[in-house]
Protein backbone atom coordinates (compact mmCIF):
# COMPACT_ATOMS: atom_id res chain seq x y z
CA UNK A 1 0.00 0.00 0.00
CA UNK A 2 1.43 3.32 -1.02
CA UNK A 3 1.69 6.44 1.06
CA UNK A 4 -1.49 8.48 0.92
CA UNK A 5 -0.72 12.10 0.23
CA UNK A 6 -2.72 15.24 0.86
CA UNK A 7 -2.76 18.37 -1.23
CA UNK A 8 0.56 20.20 -1.11
CA UNK A 9 2.49 17.27 0.30
CA UNK A 10 5.83 16.32 -1.24
CA UNK A 11 7.71 13.06 -1.01
CA UNK A 12 11.14 11.77 -1.98
CA UNK A 13 10.80 8.94 -4.46
CA UNK A 14 14.36 7.84 -5.14
CA UNK A 15 16.15 8.92 -1.96
CA UNK A 16 16.90 5.72 -0.07
CA UNK A 17 15.40 3.69 -2.89
CA UNK A 18 18.32 3.30 -5.29
CA UNK A 19 16.69 0.47 -7.22
CA UNK A 20 13.81 2.67 -8.39
CA UNK A 21 14.36 3.55 -12.03
CA UNK A 22 10.92 3.48 -13.63
CA UNK A 23 7.42 4.38 -12.43
CA UNK A 24 3.92 3.88 -13.72
CA UNK A 25 1.81 6.98 -13.21
CA UNK A 26 -1.82 5.96 -13.06
CA UNK A 27 -4.61 8.52 -13.28
CA UNK A 28 -8.21 7.65 -12.60
CA UNK A 29 -11.64 9.21 -12.32
CA UNK A 30 -15.28 8.23 -12.43
CA UNK A 31 -18.29 10.00 -13.88
CA UNK A 32 -20.74 11.16 -11.24
CA UNK A 33 -23.59 8.69 -11.26
CA UNK A 34 -26.71 10.12 -12.79
CA UNK A 35 -29.90 9.88 -10.85
CA UNK A 36 -32.48 7.75 -12.57
CA UNK A 37 -35.07 10.45 -12.28
CA UNK A 38 -34.50 14.03 -11.29
CA UNK A 39 -38.17 14.86 -11.65
CA UNK A 40 -39.31 18.42 -12.20
CA UNK A 41 -36.91 19.91 -9.63
CA UNK A 42 -34.02 17.83 -10.96
CA UNK A 43 -34.52 19.37 -14.38
CA UNK A 44 -34.59 22.87 -12.92
CA UNK A 45 -31.49 22.28 -10.80
CA UNK A 46 -29.21 21.08 -13.55
CA UNK A 47 -30.33 17.54 -14.18
CA UNK A 48 -29.46 18.05 -17.83
CA UNK A 49 -25.92 19.31 -17.14
CA UNK A 50 -23.29 18.03 -19.52
CA UNK A 51 -25.67 17.61 -22.42
CA UNK A 52 -25.91 13.90 -21.70
CA UNK A 53 -22.57 13.13 -23.39
CA UNK A 54 -20.01 10.96 -21.63
CA UNK A 55 -17.25 12.96 -19.93
CA UNK A 56 -14.02 12.20 -21.79
CA UNK A 57 -11.00 13.09 -19.63
CA UNK A 58 -7.54 13.14 -21.19
CA UNK A 59 -4.29 12.76 -19.25
CA UNK A 60 -1.15 14.52 -20.42
CA UNK A 61 2.26 15.44 -19.10
CA UNK A 62 4.40 18.51 -19.76
CA UNK A 63 8.18 18.07 -19.70
CA UNK A 64 9.74 21.30 -18.43
CA UNK A 65 13.33 22.50 -18.22
CA UNK A 66 15.11 23.78 -15.12
CA UNK A 67 13.49 27.19 -15.57
CA UNK A 68 10.04 25.64 -15.66
CA UNK A 69 9.68 26.27 -19.38
CA UNK A 70 8.33 24.08 -22.13
CA UNK A 71 11.08 23.73 -24.70
CA UNK A 72 8.96 22.53 -27.63
CA UNK A 73 5.61 20.99 -28.59
CA UNK A 74 7.34 17.61 -28.60
CA UNK A 75 7.66 17.99 -24.83
CA UNK A 76 3.89 17.69 -24.44
CA UNK A 77 3.03 14.00 -24.10
CA UNK A 78 -0.64 13.18 -24.72
CA UNK A 79 -2.79 10.83 -26.80
CA UNK A 80 -1.62 12.58 -29.98
CA UNK A 81 2.08 12.42 -29.08
CA UNK A 82 2.48 9.35 -26.91
CA UNK A 83 6.26 9.06 -26.59
CA UNK A 84 8.87 11.65 -25.60
CA UNK A 85 11.82 12.21 -27.91
CA UNK A 86 14.19 10.40 -25.54
CA UNK A 87 11.73 7.52 -25.14
CA UNK A 88 11.61 7.93 -21.36
CA UNK A 89 7.93 8.96 -21.12
CA UNK A 90 5.24 6.84 -22.78
CA UNK A 91 1.48 7.48 -22.73
CA UNK A 92 -0.65 4.34 -22.88
CA UNK A 93 -3.46 5.89 -24.90
CA UNK A 94 -6.89 7.43 -24.55
CA UNK A 95 -9.75 6.19 -22.37
CA UNK A 96 -12.95 7.74 -23.64
CA UNK A 97 -15.32 7.23 -20.71
CA UNK A 98 -13.56 6.72 -17.36
CA UNK A 99 -15.80 3.73 -16.72
CA UNK A 100 -14.48 0.84 -14.65
CA UNK A 101 -12.22 0.55 -11.64
CA UNK A 102 -8.53 1.33 -11.43
CA UNK A 103 -6.36 3.51 -13.63
CA UNK A 104 -8.12 5.10 -16.57
CA UNK A 105 -4.97 6.34 -18.27
CA UNK A 106 -1.36 5.38 -17.64
CA UNK A 107 1.90 7.19 -18.33
CA UNK A 108 5.13 5.25 -17.84
CA UNK A 109 8.20 7.24 -16.84
CA UNK A 110 11.71 5.81 -17.01
CA UNK A 111 13.38 8.12 -14.49
CA UNK A 112 16.88 6.95 -15.33
CA UNK A 113 16.40 7.73 -19.04
CA UNK A 114 14.89 11.22 -18.81
CA UNK A 115 16.94 13.79 -20.67
CA UNK A 116 19.11 15.86 -18.28
CA UNK A 117 17.44 18.96 -19.73
CA UNK A 118 14.06 17.91 -18.29
CA UNK A 119 13.58 18.87 -14.63
CA UNK A 120 9.80 18.80 -14.06
CA UNK A 121 6.99 16.59 -15.31
CA UNK A 122 3.62 18.25 -14.78
CA UNK A 123 0.68 15.87 -15.06
CA UNK A 124 -2.58 17.29 -16.39
CA UNK A 125 -6.10 15.98 -16.83
CA UNK A 126 -8.52 17.96 -18.94
CA UNK A 127 -12.02 17.38 -20.26
CA UNK A 128 -12.18 16.85 -24.01
CA UNK A 129 -14.43 19.46 -25.70
CA UNK A 130 -15.47 20.79 -22.28
CA UNK A 131 -16.84 24.03 -23.73
CA UNK A 132 -18.81 22.41 -26.56
CA UNK A 133 -20.26 19.78 -24.25
CA UNK A 134 -20.76 22.21 -21.34
CA UNK A 135 -18.93 19.91 -18.97
CA UNK A 136 -16.66 20.52 -16.00
CA UNK A 137 -15.07 18.57 -13.16
CA UNK A 138 -18.29 18.84 -11.17
CA UNK A 139 -19.32 15.84 -13.30
CA UNK A 140 -16.29 13.82 -12.13
CA UNK A 141 -15.67 12.07 -8.84
CA UNK A 142 -13.02 9.83 -7.27
CA UNK A 143 -10.14 11.41 -9.19
CA UNK A 144 -6.69 10.22 -8.17
CA UNK A 145 -3.07 9.96 -9.22
CA UNK A 146 -0.77 7.19 -8.06
CA UNK A 147 2.77 6.05 -8.70
CA UNK A 148 3.84 2.42 -8.92
CA UNK A 149 7.40 1.06 -9.06
CA UNK A 150 7.52 -0.70 -12.44
CA UNK A 151 10.20 -3.07 -11.12
CA UNK A 152 8.50 -4.35 -7.96
CA UNK A 153 4.89 -3.35 -8.80
CA UNK A 154 4.75 -1.70 -5.37
CA UNK A 155 2.46 1.30 -5.12
CA UNK A 156 4.63 4.14 -3.85
CA UNK A 157 2.21 7.03 -3.44
CA UNK A 158 -1.51 7.62 -3.87
CA UNK A 159 -3.25 10.98 -3.90
CA UNK A 160 -7.04 11.24 -3.92
CA UNK A 161 -8.27 14.59 -5.15
CA UNK A 162 -11.08 15.05 -2.67
CA UNK A 163 -11.82 18.75 -3.20
CA UNK A 164 -14.69 19.97 -5.32
CA UNK A 165 -13.51 21.04 -8.76
CA UNK A 166 -16.93 22.08 -10.03
CA UNK A 167 -16.57 24.72 -12.73
CA UNK A 168 -12.99 23.71 -13.52
CA UNK A 169 -12.15 22.18 -16.90
CA UNK A 170 -8.55 21.14 -16.29
CA UNK A 171 -6.77 19.61 -13.35
CA UNK A 172 -3.12 19.41 -12.35
CA UNK A 173 -3.06 16.45 -9.93
CA UNK A 174 0.67 16.29 -9.36
CA UNK A 175 4.20 16.63 -10.65
CA UNK A 176 7.54 14.87 -10.59
CA UNK A 177 10.63 17.01 -10.24
CA UNK A 178 14.36 16.71 -9.80
CA UNK A 179 15.96 17.47 -6.46
CA UNK A 180 19.67 17.16 -7.09
CA UNK A 181 20.22 13.59 -8.17
CA UNK A 182 16.87 12.47 -6.73
CA UNK A 183 13.28 12.65 -7.92
CA UNK A 184 10.41 13.95 -5.79
CA UNK A 185 6.66 13.92 -6.25
CA UNK A 186 4.35 16.77 -5.29
CA UNK A 187 0.57 16.42 -4.81
CA UNK A 188 -0.59 19.63 -6.50
CA UNK A 189 -4.38 19.22 -6.80
CA UNK A 190 -4.98 22.47 -8.70
CA UNK A 191 -8.02 23.06 -10.88
CA UNK A 192 -7.94 25.55 -13.76
CA UNK A 193 -10.28 27.01 -16.35
CA UNK A 194 -8.14 25.99 -19.31
CA UNK A 195 -10.16 24.27 -22.00
CA UNK A 196 -7.44 22.08 -23.47
CA UNK A 197 -3.86 20.94 -23.03
CA UNK A 198 -2.69 23.55 -25.56
CA UNK A 199 -3.93 26.38 -23.33
CA UNK A 200 -2.10 24.93 -20.34
CA UNK A 201 1.05 24.33 -22.34
CA UNK A 202 1.07 27.97 -23.47
CA UNK A 203 1.46 29.06 -19.84
CA UNK A 204 4.87 27.39 -19.73
CA UNK A 205 6.33 28.93 -22.91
Amino acid sequence: MGINLVKGQKIDLTKGRSSLSSVMVGLGWDPVEKKKSGGFLGGLLGGGSGGGAAVDCDASVLLLDEKGKLVSKQHVIYFGNKTSQDGSVVHSGDNLTGDGDGDDEVINVNLSAISPSVHRLVFVVNIYQAKQRKQDFGLIQNAFIRLVDNGTKEELVHYNLSESYAGKTSLIPGELYRNGSDWKFSAVGEGTLDLDIGSIANKYL
